[in-house]
C-alpha cells in the first residue's frame, strides 16, 4: 500500500525548506530558476516514462505516438504499465481528466492535457469523463457560485472544441453532479484521510477554511467507476487512467492510498511537465497574468505582439555575438513552445541546430512560432464557434454511452 507521508511522498514541507513549490494551486521554482522535474519524481514517488513506453504505445495502438509523448511533455507515470498490460490482454479502461474553470477562456497550457487526452481516447477507443471543478474555484478564488457555474460551461465549449467523441465522453460540473453514488464515494474517501494527512499532502494550515479541506475527495472519486452508475454499471472493475499535469499528483497520491481500503482499484496516471510562461520557466503559464499566456481567444496580432515582446530569448544581445556563440536553447521560450506544438520532428531539430549554432536569429524563430501558434489558435477558434449551448447540454447529459468501447 502507498503511504501518505509528509516528506517522502511529497507532502508540503515548511516554506523555508522548499527549494521549489509545486502543488495543485501554486507552481514556482526557487530563486528564478527552472522546475527540477527529477526532484519532483523523487519527491512524489512517481516514475519516469522512458522510450519503451513510447514504443509499446505505438505497437498496441498501431499509430504514431503523440508529439507530447515522443518529446517527453508527458514524462512521468504511476502504473501506466498496468494499463498497457490489461489493454494488451484485450481489456478496456476509461480516462478521467478535468479543468478548474477560473477564466473566461483557456490558454495554451490548459489545452495540453485535453489535446493529449483526445489522442488517448482515439488511439485506445475508450470512454472519458471530464470533471469541471467549479466548486474548487469558488473555494479558492473570489468567485460566486453563479460565476463558477457560468465559467464551467464556457470552458466546456473550449474542451468540446478539442474534438472529443460525444458517444464516448461525459462532461460534468461538480455543482450540478455531486450526489448519489458519487457522493457516497466521497464520504468513503473522507473517512480514510485524517486531518494530519490532509495537512501534510496539501499544505493546508489552520487559517484555511474547512471548505478547502473537504474538497480533495471530490477530485478523487471520478477515478472510481462506481461513481458513475449511469456509465459503468456492471463494469465496477474497470481501471482508470488520468492524464494530468504533475501538480495534480497530490490528489491522486491520496486517492491511490485510499482506493484499496474502500474496495476500489488504484487509478493510474500519466503526468506532464508545465507549459512555461512567456517570460521563462520559473513557473507555469498563468491565467492571472495575461502577458504570460497565449489565449485561445487571442488574435493573430495579439499572438505576434506577445511573442515578440514577452517571449524570453536565449539568443545573444547582438547579432555578432549571436553568430559567434549561438543561442542558449535551455532557456529559450520560443524553442520550448515549438517543442510542444511544432509537429515536424525534422523541422524542430533543424531549428535547434541552426539557432544553437547562431546561423538562425531569434527573430526568425519567433516568426516561425508565431505562424504555428496562430494556426493552432485559429483552428481552435473555428471549432469553438461551432459549439452550441445544445452541444454542451448533450455532453453534460446524464446518459449511458452504449458505444463507449466501439
Amino acid at each position: 500500500m502507498e503511504k501518505i507521508e509528509e516528506e517522502k511522498e511529497g507532502g508540503a514541507a515548511a516554506a523555508e525548506e522548499e527549494e521549489q513549490v509545486v502543488n495543485p494551486w501554486q507552481v514556482a521554482a526557487k530563486d528564478g530558476g527552472k522546475i527540477d522535474y527529477q526532484k519532483l519524481i523523487d519527491k512524489f514517488g512517481c516514475k519516469r516514462l522512458d522510450d519503451s513506453f513510447v514504443q509499446r504505445v505505438e505497437r498496441l495502438t498501431s499509430r504514431p505516438a503523440h508529439v507530447f509523448l515522443r518529446r517527453e511533455v508527458f514524462f512521468a507515470h504511476r502504473d501506466f504499465n498496468d494499463i498497457l498490460d490489461l489493454y494488451e490482454r484485450g481489456d478496456k479502461f476509461y480516462l478521467y481528466t478535468g479543468r478548474g474553470p477560473s477564466s473566461e477562456a483557456l490558454h495554451l497550457g490548459h489545452l495540453i492535457p485535453f489535446m493529449f487526452t483526445k489522442y488517448l481516447q482515439d488511439a485506445f477507443k475508450v470512454p472519458l469523463v471530464i470533471q469541471l471543478t467549479d466548486d474548487e474555484k469558488v473555494l479558492w478564488k473570489s468567485l460566486t457560485i453563479e460565476e463558477g457555474k457560468r465559467l464551467a460551461r464556457e470552458n466546456a465549449k473550449d474542451i468540446i472544441a478539442c474534438g472529443f467523441d460525444i458517444s464516448k465522453t461525459f462532461i460534468f460540473s461538480d455543482f450540478n453532479h455531486v450526489g448519489g453514488a458519487f457522493y457516497e464515494n466521497m464520504v468513503k474517501v473522507s473517512k480514510c484521510v485524517t486531518l494530519n494527512q490532509a495537512f501534510a499532502i496539501f499544505g493546508f494550515t489552520g487559517e484555511d477554511h474547512i471548505g478547502k479541506v473537504s474538497f480533495p475527495p471530490v477530485q478523487a472519486v471520478p477515478s472510481f467507476p462506481s461513481s458513475f452508475p449511469h456509465l459503468f454499471s456492471g463494469k465496477e472493475n474497470l481501471r482508470c487512467l488520468i492524464p494530468c499535469a504533475i501538480d495534480q499528483d497530490p490528489y491522486f497520491r491520496m486517492t491511490r492510498d485510499v482506493a484499496p481500503r474502500i474496495g476500489e482499484h488504484k487509478p493510474s496516471l500519466i503526468e506532464s511537465t508545465f507549459f512555461p510562461a512567456l517570460q521563462g520557466e520559473t513557473g507555469k503559464m498563468s491565467a492571472s497574468d495575461p502577458n504570460s499566456a497565449i489565449y485561445v481567444t487571442d488574435s493573430a496580432e495579439d499572438i505576434k505582439n506577445k511573442i515578440n515582446k514577452y517571449a524570453f530569448s536565449g539568443g545573444q544581445d547582438s547579432i555578432e555575438k549571436h553568430r559567434q556563440l549561438g543561442a542558449n536553447l535551455e532557456v529559450d521560450i520560443p524553442v520550448k513552445y515549438l517543442s510542444f506544438f511544432l509537429e515536424g520532428d525534422n523541422e524542430l531539430e533543424h531549428i535547434k541546430k541552426e539557432y544553437g549554432a547562431g546561423r538562425m536569429l531569434t527573430g526568425e524563430v519567433k516568426q516561425r512560432l508565431t505562424q504555428v501558434l496562430t494556426e493552432l489558435v485559429e483552428r481552435h477558434r473555428r471549432a469553438r464557434a461551432a459549439v452550441t449551448e445544445e452541444m454542451v447540454d448533450a455532453f453534460m447529459a446524464i446518459r449511458p454511452l452504449p458505444h463507449m468501447f466501439d
